[in-house]
């Protein structure tokens, strides 16, 4: 989701990093060749000249409406798009370094030359062009292909939280719709846009979930299927938890000091694993360079991989994995009712900055999402 109105897609583009199913993975070329001629109008956007706080954001009239430069790419007319808390911090420079690295990975863009940038993760459109090597899409086709039971701005405000959570359950964490039942889940920040897709998939697998989050939002997060729910803020959640068995895995939104205790509940010496999203493999990169912060990332997680295996546990770090396979399975638990959008709310294309502030201040009860058109 950039917030522009129409946006290129393919699958090896950093900015493109969600979309509903897409099975373009032909290698690129230089040709520039579309089902349709290049265009040359201009479409209004948002973007950000410099990295700061949230008043760098800018209105334009004047983007170019982008063209086919590979015949591996679509071109997306947006619908809608959904904001999460990594373009906030994105919008202040998080991940710059390695971020600009993917954009162009043979110039390695110096700073400065990323601007003007969009920002986002998800969108949800109607394919307007597609370059000749695409098979999969049409013009014409909702993108890409979104759930039949969805709005544009419904569709629009799962794909990354959806598979950042499928990356942290399935690829990281070894669970899926087979070994799942019974196990016994705990998810930290479990009222955001990840916990609340993470709470509907594992009891979608018939797990029993144990939900951290305040007590306002324990009404949201039990009708999402929840079969405990703790309240962070009526006492030590670690008390709390030591009144319920040990856990077979736990996720969590959180990181901080939850990474210190969170592991000892639970299970020893069972397969039990403890997956965090909130890691510093970015941020390393932005301190130290790519190489460096690589370099120290590794070392941190095996690190502390050795010394939870030690002590019975595995502890996992997850990122969000683009795949179109995971999104159909995502689709298809849809449009058989066992997972829904939650969207907290939604803004329109020219209260883009207000969405902004909206999901910087936290507290999330799911997500938020912008109508384009």
């Amino acid at each position: 989701m950039e917030f522009l109105k129409t946006y290129v897609l393919r699958r090896n583009a950093c900015t493109a990093v969600c979309f509903w199913r897409s099975k373009v993975v032909q290698k690129p070329s230089v040709r520039r060749i579309s089902t349709t001629s290049p265009r040359s109008t201009i479409m209004p956007a948002w973007v950000i000249d410099k990295y700061g706080k949230n008043e760098v954001l800018r209105f334009t009239q004047n983007m170019m409406i982008p063209i086919i430069h590979y015949p591996n790419e679509v071109i997306v007319k947006v619908h809608a798009a959904s904001v999460n808390p990594i373009d906030v911090n994105m919008r202040s420079g998080y991940g710059a370094k390695a971020l600009n690295m993917k954009r162009d990975p043979l110039h390695m863009k110096i700073k400065g030359e990323e601007f003007p940038l969009t920002l986002g993760r998800d969108v949800s459109g109607v394919v307007m062009e597609c370059g000749l090597d695409v098979k999969y899409f049409k013009p014409g086709d909702e993108v890409s292909h979104k759930p039949k039971s969805l709005t544009h701005t419904q569709a629009a405000s799962l794909p990354y939280v959806a598979l950042t959570a499928w990356s942290a359950i399935n690829k990281v964490g070894g669970l899926n719709d087979k070994n799942c039942a019974g196990k016994r889940v705990l998810i930290l920040g479990a009222s955001g846009g990840v916990g609340t897709f993470a709470i509907q998939v594992m009891k979608a697998w018939d797990a029993h979930v144990t939900a951290v989050c305040s007590q306002d939002a324990s009404g949201l997060v039990r009708k999402l299927g929840a079969d405990d729910v703790i309240d962070y803020k009526s006492g030590s959640v670690e008390e709390q938890l030591k009144s319920l068995k040990p856990f077979d895995f736990i996720l969590d939104n959180v990181g901080g000091s939850t990474e210190t205790w969170a592991p000892d509940f639970l299970k020893k010496w069972s397969g039990a694993t403890y997956v965090t999203l909130v890691t510093p493999f970015l941020l390393n990169m932005d301190r130290l360079g790519i190489a460096d912060g690589m370099l120290q990332s590794g070392f941190t997680i095996g690190s502390k991989a050795l010394k939870h295996f030690w002590k019975g546990v595995h502890y996992r770090w997850a990122f969000f994995m683009a795949s179109g396979p995971y999104l159909d399975d995502i689709a298809e638990l849809v449009d058989a009712g066992k997972i829904r959008p939650v969207i907290e709310q939604t803004f329109p294309f020219s209260k883009v900055p207000e969405a902004f502030l909206k999901v910087e201040r936290g507290h999330a009860r799911g997500k938020t999402v912008i109508n384009v058109v």
